[in-house]
């Protein structure tokens, strides 16, 4: 059991966390939450002994072995597998023991010890090490031949994806995983889960990826108004139960604020008579102990939204025969071939496809980053690109501020129009003008983006758009491509962010691009059943008669009917679309109206405005209240007709 008894903890200034308490059980899976600089990796620090409370404790069973992912790879000439199985240091010590005790001179004493270390490394499975690491790797995305290769000659990302398996090397009771999701591709990410799921520890993850926290925790922890408040459930079950709280709070504060105004009446009432001044006095009193609950945080949500392209040639992009690939020293390098292949106005694909398939190779060659090695790519007349690349913020100039980079863009346009803008994106102030050296991976990520709105392009082309975002960006960006009037093609690891914005699927595989045939969860099963697919037990033969020999459901009728519920999800997708839309336009026209009616309802309630001089302003008063009622009326029907139409669509 791992608990935490009023903690406390400030980083310079900044509290973190104040008189925090949670118990977290053995075998939990926890997905821990919070903004940005909230303090999720301080309390990972904390844990791992490398940070300490400034008050409080943090109690686990000093027994537990614990693992995680390290931040820093060392550019090693030690193999890639050999790297992983360092993650085993129990084995590795029992490795060099025995190579020790080898070394000596042969003696009966040797000899024992020696029978001793050949115990304790099948105890540790050392046996299977070298085959349990080459399973960790491949479901990570490394190939055979690159599992032989030095770890120095891996990029940052794949560094990352080794210190990853080290950590799923190492036996441990307790596994903290931070971001584990952000170097991964989905076919990577779907073996993960798979994995997490059937580790039998405790397992604490921080993710911004929503969907797999779905997938894996049984246990939110909310790093919230510096308390760490415990939910049960995964985080589509946090959301529920954090809105119906945030609406009994909100229940609350307006009793207590009623009950307050009502003590305030009284004591301002009879204060100053003498024969109700002692129960006055009480009434202060009573106030003054009253605890006045926290009001809700009004800060408003970060959104964006895509402006309209200015034109739309319609098709955008035809590929005929096009290879794809990069010129080497060595001759043509093709990784996709024979793409044929086009983009019309108002397609929204998602691109699938194996870690290592082409699909970055792909969109390059659509961008115009790299040529076709042969074939012809022809694009329509106005045609505007908004590229994000996988690696789109180390593009950025570190040096320079986000207003330098987007004067860069728009020379001739006025400097508060650009400040006015980048605003928009969160960056307010000073910041605007403030080197980007220091940013957050998500600032830096936040102004890749605003740089391809200011664009207005009519193809977005996004390759892993949510590396470094936090779920409320995530959230923004969904949003925003959700509402984009142009075409996109995505490639992502966030299945929320693919299936509230795509239509289609399209996959490379084999080097060849080709439709996908259904949506993400039968991409799921032809990975698990094809590139992840474990060696089957032999089952025993159904009775003759039975069931399960009576029925049998042929492929081709099982592939019919994933497309007819594609198509089926499709069809709801389109009409939920503009229903939402205009809920959210009704939402907001009656936030507006409701406030205007309390506006007026507060004048009325001024005893001044029914004074005879005053008798003009009454009469348009009357009328406003009037007006903006039936009209509040109005909205609040359509509100309910559309929701019931919403309902109908999920039933």
């Amino acid at each position: 059991m791992i608990r935490f008894t009023n903690v406390s903890l400030m980083r310079g200034l900044k509290p973190l966390l104040e008189n925090a308490d949670l118990t977290l059980n053995p075998g939990d899976k926890i997905g821990l939450i919070g903004a940005n600089g909230a303090g999720k990796s301080s309390l990972f620090a904390m844990l791992r002994n490398e940070l300490h409370p400034d008050l409080g404790d943090i109690d686990f069973p000093k027994s537990w072995r614990m693992a995680y992912v390290a931040q820093e790879t060392p550019a090693l000439p030690r193999t890639a597998i050999d790297y992983a199985i360092d993650g085993d240091a129990h084995l590795r010590e029992l490795q060099a023991e025995l190579a020790r005790l080898e070394a000596m001179p042969d003696s009966p004493e040797h000899g024992i010890e020696i029978a001793h270390v050949h115990t304790a490394l099948a105890d540790a499975d050392a046996y299977t090490v070298q085959s349990r690491a080459e399973q960790l790797l491949l479901g990570l995305g490394f190939t055979l031949e690159q599992m032989q290769q030095p770890v120095a000659s891996f990029s940052g990302g794949w560094r990352m994806r080794l210190n990853l398996a080290q950590a799923l090397m190492c036996p441990s009771d307790l596994l903290l995983l931070d971001e584990p999701t952000n170097h991964l591709d989905l076919d990577a990410i779907i073996w993960l889960e798979d994995w997490l799921k059937r580790y039998p520890g405790t397992l604490i993850i921080i993710s911004h990826d929503r969907d797999f926290l779905d997938e894996i925790v049984n246990v939110i922890v909310h790093i919230d108004e510096r308390k760490l408040k415990r939910y049960s459930g995964n985080y589509s079950g946090f959301e529920r139960q954090r809105a119906a709280h945030l609406v009994l709070q909100a229940s609350a504060i307006e009793k207590q604020q009623r009950a307050r105004a009502h003590l305030q009446s009284f004591i301002d009432r009879f204060k100053a008579k003498a024969t109700k001044a002692r129960q006055a006095q009480s009434r202060m009193k009573q106030l003054a102990k009253m605890e006045e609950l926290a009001p809700l945080r009004a800060a408003a949500e970060f959104s964006f939204e895509f402006r309209d392209p200015v034109s739309a040639p319609n098709p955008l992009l035809v590929m005929e025969d096009v290879n794809c690939g990069y010129h080497t020293d060595q001759g043509d390098k093709t990784i996709v071939r024979g793409v044929t292949f086009s983009l019309v106005q108002g397609q929204r694909i998602g691109l699938l496809g194996v870690n290592g398939a082409g699909k970055s190779t792909l969109i390059k060659t659509i961008a115009g980053d790299i040529d076709p090695l042969t074939g012809t790519a022809t694009t329509g007349k106005g045609l505007v690109i908004g590229y994000f690349a996988q690696h789109q913020v180390e593009m950025l100039r570190h040096d320079e501020s986000p207003l330098w980079h987007l004067q860069k863009m728009a020379p001739t346009v006025r400097e508060q129009e650009l400040r006015n803008f980048l605003g928009s994106f969160n960056f307010p102030g000073e910041m605007v003008t403030s080197k980007i050296a220091p940013f957050s991976g998500g600032e830096k990520a936040r102004l890749a983006l605003a740089l391809i709105v200011w664009q207005r392009p009519n193809l977005l082309l996004l390759d892993e758009p949510t590396n470094h975002l936090d779920l409320e960006t995530r959230e923004a960006l969904t949003d925003a491509l959700a509402q984009f009037e142009g075409t996109l093609l995505v490639v992502s690891h966030d299945r929320h962010l693919l299936r509230a914005t795509t239509e289609q699927f399209i996959i490379v595989e084999n080097g060849r691009l080709r439709e996908f045939d259904g949506d993400l969860d039968d991409y799921k099963d032809w990975l698990l059943q094809t590139k992840m697919a474990k060696p089957a037990a032999a089952s025993p033969a159904p009775a003759a008669g039975s069931a399960a020999a009576a029925v049998e459901v042929s492929p081709v009728d099982r592939k019919e009917q994933k497309r007819l519920e594609a198509e089926q999800r499709q069809r709801l997708s389109a009409q939920r679309k503009p229903l939402e839309n205009r809920l959210k336009k009704v939402e907001a026209a009656m936030a507006q109206r409701s406030e205007q009616k309390a506006t007026i309802d507060a004048a009325l309630a001024d005893p001044a405005i029914y004074e005879a001089e005053n008798k003009p302003k009454l009469k348009t008063l009357l009328a406003d209240q009037v007006e903006c009622s039936k009209e509040l009326e109005q909205l609040e029907g359509e509100w309910l007709e559309l929701q019931e139409q919403l309902e109908a669509l999920a039933a």
